[in-house]
């Protein structure tokens, strides 16, 4: 069915390139279009999986010196955005390749193993991914329990890591460490080395794969890490490995509106589609006055979403550093995978039972971009560390007035002008922990508006922009009512008694 791409693709013009990957996707998915399947039987095909690898997608983060493209965060996205309309989990699987493995590598690694890395990719179809997560320790990743020690010209590394992407499908591993010294303690910082699963000494044992809900072409499992790698695997920047690990998250974080546009386009041209032509009452739903504003809240979502990545392709690169960029990565995966998942909770609503289907787009939808709320950093995580990093600035120029605060940072203090009688208030800097959530999100609605305001100064069109502008202005009046709102209700652990419904019939 599938045939081999013999080219190579730092030869081909982008568009040639990207169209090949994705024509091929398509290809597939029509094949596969009204096939009965079980989630297991959903598993990357092996046959698709050789020829897309073969078309050399992993290019885009190799520099040119080692065969590759060259790097270009613009190419990433654009190759992200384009997979993620025809196959969201082929987008998630192009991103751990190339956020979460390849611009570590070429920014960190040492180039004679760099050398030895990258052509195993380009010529062999071989991926990388990324361990950090453990079972005991899901976000507080300082509290790794995986550790080292030196053993002469080798490093032994030992641990248990889960819910890492491509599962059993990845020769190479980013694997996120601490060292044990000589009494078995573990020290604080974080070291990263690279795992080379085509020495023996070097493979990690699969013990388990999960019965993941969606994504199901992705393998996540439970890895087992017993391995011995060369010194010269271990990863270099200078600095300590904590400021790595944020490096590389918000790397990541910063991507992630590649991997959502494409979808949230998808999205919204399933939803109007299928909005012309359903009748009800004598015509069609696109003439419903909240149809019209449900599918307007998903167009919202298309045009933040693109400033986001416009926003993205001007300030990351592996030739930056952004591990200090926290409050711009922290909004951009926090609220454009909120954006991802509302987007597909409407497509679903609209489309009626049909959207109860796992064969149709808006059933896969729903479930394979809810996940994206949770991994590297569940939303509600990085809204508190939204507050955390506004407040912190508030407290050091000692600046109580919110609004104030922000017209003296550069990111916001045009957009604040949007929001400026909800923001002219006093802050309490003990906010409890939901206000704070409540507090990250209104701004991140702040940063997201800068970002679209600065699409709107490129030429983008006017009355997109004005309807994003407004959903976030909507969407900030709704929070500013929860941040203001005294609500300390608390839950009871013993609700049993006198609580049975049937107890008090008459």
């Amino acid at each position: 069915m599938y045939t081999n791409n013999v080219t190579t693709a730092s030869d081909l013009d982008f568009d040639e390139f990207l169209s090949g990957i994705t024509g091929t996707i398509r290809h597939w998915q029509n094949d596969q279009a009204g096939k009965l399947q079980t989630p297991a039987e959903k598993r990357m095909p092996a046959a698709l999986l050789d020829v897309i690898m073969k078309k050399q997608p992993t290019s885009v983060s190799i520099p040119k010196q080692f065969g590759g493209r060259g790097g270009s965060i613009k190419e990433s996205m654009r190759l992200l955005s384009a997979t993620s309309y025809e196959s969201l989990e082929m987008s998630m699987m192009f991103g751990i390749n190339l956020f979460l493995f390849l611009q570590p590598v070429a920014k960190y690694a040492r180039e004679d193993v760099k050398a030895a890395i990258f052509p195993r990719l380009l010529e062999d179809g071989q991926m990388g991914g990324f361990m950090l997560t453990e079972p005991d320790f899901g976000s507080d990743v300082l509290n790794l329990a995986t550790c080292h020690f030196e053993t002469g010209t080798h490093y032994c590394i030992s641990g248990t890591k889960h819910w890492q992407g491509l599962t059993g499908y990845a020769k190479y591993w980013l694997v996120a460490s601490r060292r044990k010294n000589s009494s078995g303690e573990l020290a604080p910082d974080i070291d990263f080395f690279i795992s080379d699963g085509n020495q023996m000494e070097q493979q990690i044992e699969v013990l388990e794969y999960y019965d993941s809900l969606g994504l199901y072409m992705l393998p996540y499992g439970l890895n087992k890490i017993d391995i011995s790698v060369p010194k010269s695997q271990k990863l270099e920047s200078g600095s300590n490995g904590i400021k790595v690990m944020q490096d590389i998250l918000h790397n990541s974080r910063l991507q992630f509106p590649g991997m959502v546009m494409g979808f949230i386009q998808r999205t919204l041209d399933e939803a109007i589609t299928h909005c012309k032509k359903r009748h009800v009452g004598g015509k069609n739903l696109l003439a419903y006055d909240n149809v019209q504003y449900q599918i307007s809240r998903v167009q919202a979502a298309y045009t933040i979403c693109s400033a986001m990545c416009v926003r993205t392709c001007a300030i990351n690169g592996i030739e930056h550093d952004v591990s200090q960029m926290g409050l711009e990565a922290n909004t951009m995966k926090a609220l454009v995978t909120d954006l991802m998942h509302e987007s597909a909770q409407i497509l679903s609503q609209l489309s009626g039972s049909k959207g109860y289907r796992l064969s149709e787009f808006a059933g896969r939808a729903l479930i394979d971009s809810r996940p994206f709320q949770i991994f590297e950093g569940p939303n509600d995580m990085l809204y508190n560390q939204i507050a955390d990093t506004i407040l912190r600035g508030m407290k050091i120029t000692r600046e109580q007035n919110v609004m104030a605060y922000l017209m003296q940072n550069p990111l916001m203090c045009e957009s604040s002008q949007l929001f400026k009688d909800e923001l002219n208030f006093t802050v309490n800097f003990s906010l409890s922990q939901r206000k704070k959530i409540a507090f990250g999100k209104i701004i991140a609605q702040v940063v997201s508006a800068g970002y679209v305001l600065e699409l709107g100064n490129r030429g983008y069109r006017k009355d997109l922009l004005d309807s994003a502008i407004l959903v976030l202005r909507q969407d900030c009046t709704a929070l500013f009512s929860i941040f203001q709102s005294n609500c300390n209700s608390l839950p009871v652990v013993d609700y049993k008694e006198r609580s049975n419904w049937f107890e008090f019939l008459g």
